[in-house]
């Protein structure tokens, strides 16, 4: 079984979730899949999200969100795992199919080059596009000494 870093797979687990299923449709049309077993097919449940308040930094229960899960494991004992915020199934298969494959060596270097790569930077732009409109609406308050 090949070896792979656990925090280049966190990051790939994270950009196939937050990547849009048209972005990833296009690629699961050309994937050569080994045999495969699903040891979890598609399933949708609630998860808690937990926040921290900005004073004190006690954690809360902010509310629940929709999480569509499944698992995938081939001959090698390989397990490929799809966890996606809301409630489509496709999503997480897929993310659970990329997931196994690049886990391959085989396979790892072209997803890594043709698929993850571009997904990362189109999510980087897009948060950097978001953080630059909220920067432009902050307003800055200056508290001013009153003379008495």
């Amino acid at each position: 079984m090949e070896h792979h870093d656990a925090g280049a797979r966190r990051h790939w687990l994270a950009v196939l979730a937050k990547a849009q299923l048209a972005e990833l449709e296009p690629f699961a049309a050309t994937l050569a899949l080994p045999a495969l077993q699903w040891l979890r097919r598609p399933e949708t449940g609630l998860m808690m999200v937990r926040a921290r308040t900005g004073g004190s930094g006690a954690q809360f229960n902010l509310g629940e969100v929709s999480v569509t899960r499944c698992a995938v494991q081939d001959d090698e004992g390989r397990l490929g795992v799809g966890y996606v915020q809301g409630r489509s199934a496709r999503h997480a298969e897929l993310v659970a199919l990329f997931d196994l494959l690049l886990q391959h060596d085989m396979h790892r270097p072209d997803l890594w080059r043709s698929l993850i790569v571009p997904l990362a930077a189109r999510q980087a732009a897009a948060r950097s596009a978001a953080s630059g409109k909220a920067a432009a609406t902050r307003v800055n308050f200056y508290t001013m000494a009153r003379g008495d």
